[in-house]
């Protein structure tokens, strides 16, 4: 029977993903070396650190703390060994840009109408968080408890039966204990239609469906059964892990170190040859030849662009075929003063955002009316910007595949940053002291990313699940992938278990149970 022991494992990608498996691979025994392209590990989570500020690049936003915990778990470990969390409050704060058509809408259908351009927090009291619902609609506090009852519903069951299981044949899904605990989930329709089911006012459907942007999809095209996310949101809080996400990055690399994990930055793969026990990854600072290989790489970029055609498990029209998640336009600021309107994560919302989505999934084309982000960790954080300061950045999704030109950024740099004036009360434009810029061209530079996406592909009905392309390679034996291509999918959690679920593959097929 085989077994990891003595066996070379080269992972391609440092991020969450390629670090998870990475930690998994090392604890069976595996020798593990990760490379990864750029100067430091982290992926899509890295750092920005400049004239005395720092910045999370990617994800901003630490969720299902309970996935953090299960992971570090696995190792004997909790996540407080290596970083401590504050519990936000509010978890997020989110202004909305009325217009005048949609307030006499709001009056004329009798829902009960807020301020022009009001703003709603949401906090970690729940009976608050009721009360402000009530004030749009009238039952739907209750209904906000309903709500969230599916919501904890479909989390707990799907977690269990349906993440943490990888579940890659459609005869996975053809059993009695499957249709048992499927029984009651929200498996079809799409969000829109569910949230429709408990809440009139579109303020509130919104605020229910904000979380889509962290699976790269619109109301319409992602599966009613995300309404889970909804879970992660209120009942399971909007956390900040000291030193910000990076500070998570540094405790999976520690991680690594302590399992015998071995790291290499500013190494990319440039091709991949051959098949088990026999592999030949080829790099700039000389081949390597491990007996295993897994790409925590973009996996279109890796079919395409590392293997050899016969190699290819998917071909270039199934790529192109695919629906893939938004990219954004970023600004990273740091500006003089306070920002204090601002909440650690703001969303600006249109109250009609259909035609965002559009600009995104139907349409592509840089949003007329935008909805964004804005993250603000030196309002929770004070080391992350010089005294006298703040650090924020503003997330625009926008379609991947955009021409991105300077003069189309900094068109829209100021149309954002006038838009954040009106929107939230905070001018930044006369405060700015530091500045950098991030879109469709970067995402493809520097994550190698199909299309500039900013995520991978998208949560769609036909992209969730045995529907996403696979952890085991189709073509050649002993290559993998993780990612948030794959299963589970799109976020750091997910890229988590993504890690568990590939070393899960190669653990049954060298003959070794995980955890052994």
């Amino acid at each position: 029977m085989k077994s990891l022991a003595g066996e070379s494992v080269v992972v391609i990608g440092a991020g969450v993903g390629g670090l998870s498996t990475a930690c998994y691979l090392a604890d069976a025994g595996a020798d593990v070396h990760v490379i990864e392209k750029n100067e430091q590990l982290g992926g899509r989570a890295s750092r920005l650190e400049k004239d005395g500020f720092r910045f999370d690049m990617g994800p901003s936003w630490y969720l299902m703390p309970d996935v953090f915990e299960r992971f570090f778990a696995d190792f004997d470990r909790t996540p407080s060994d290596y970083y401590e969390l504050t519990h936000l409050d509010p978890h997020y704060r989110l202004f909305f840009k009325d217009s005048a058509e949609q307030s006499s809408a709001n009056d004329a259908s009798g829902q009960s109408p807020r301020a022009h351009g009001d703003k709603v927090d949401i906090t970690p009291d729940l009976e608050r968080t009721k009360r402000v619902f009530e004030e749009y609609e009238p039952g739907a506090g209750d209904a906000l408890e309903r709500y969230l009852e599916k919501s904890r519903e479909n989390y707990e069951v799907g977690m269990k039966h349906f993440v943490y299981e990888d579940r890659t044949q459609l005869r996975d899904y053809l059993t009695l204990d499957v249709a048992r605990q499927a029984r009651g989930l929200s498996l079809l329709g799409s969000m829109q239609g569910h949230v429709e089911n408990y809440f009139e006012h579109p303020k509130l459907q919104q605020i229910m469906q904000y979380t889509l942007v962290f699976l790269g999809g619109s109301p319409t095209n992602t599966p009613a059964l995300y309404n889970l996310m909804s879970h992660v949101d209120f009942n399971l809080g909007v956390w900040y892990p000291e030193g910000g996400i990076g500070a998570v990055i540094d405790a999976l690399v520690d991680l690594g170190h302590e399992l015998g994990v071995t790291y290499d930055t500013d190494r990319p793969a440039t091709a991949i040859k051959g098949r088990e026990g026999a592999f030949l990854v080829e790099t700039p600072q000389g081949p390597l030849r491990p007996d295993l290989v897994v790409s925590n790489g973009d996996y279109a970029h890796t079919e395409q662009e590392l293997l050899p055609p016969e190699s290819r498990g998917h071909d270039a029209d199934y790529w192109d075929s695919r629906t893939y998640a938004p990219s954004a336009f970023l600004l990273y600021l740091g500006v003089e003063g306070d920002v204090d309107e601002l909440a650690h994560h703001t969303l600006v919302l249109p109250t009609n955002w259909e035609n965002h989505f559009e600009q995104i999934f139907e349409d592509p084309a840089w949003p007329d009316e935008p909805a964004y982000y804005l993250c603000v960790p030196s309002e929770t954080d004070d080391t992350v910007a010089p005294d006298g300061h703040s650090a924020l950045f503003v997330l625009v999704p926008i379609a991947p595949g955009l021409e991105d030109t300077p003069e189309t950024r900094n068109e829209y740099r100021e149309l954002i940053l006038e838009d954040i004036a009106t929107n939230t009360g905070t001018d930044l434009r006369d405060r700015i002291v530091f500045e950098e810029q991030f879109c469709v061209e970067d995402f493809a530079s520097r994550y190698n990313s199909y299309d500039g996406t900013a995520l991978g592909l998208a949560h769609t009905l036909r992209q969730t699940s045995l529907f996403r392309p696979p952890h085991r390679s189709k073509e050649v034996d002993g290559l993998y992938f993780v990612g948030g291509d794959t299963t589970p999918g799109i976020g750091m959690p997910m890229c988590l278990i993504s890690g568990d679920l590939t070393a899960e593959s190669v653990l049954e097929d060298y003959g070794q149970p995980a955890g052994q």
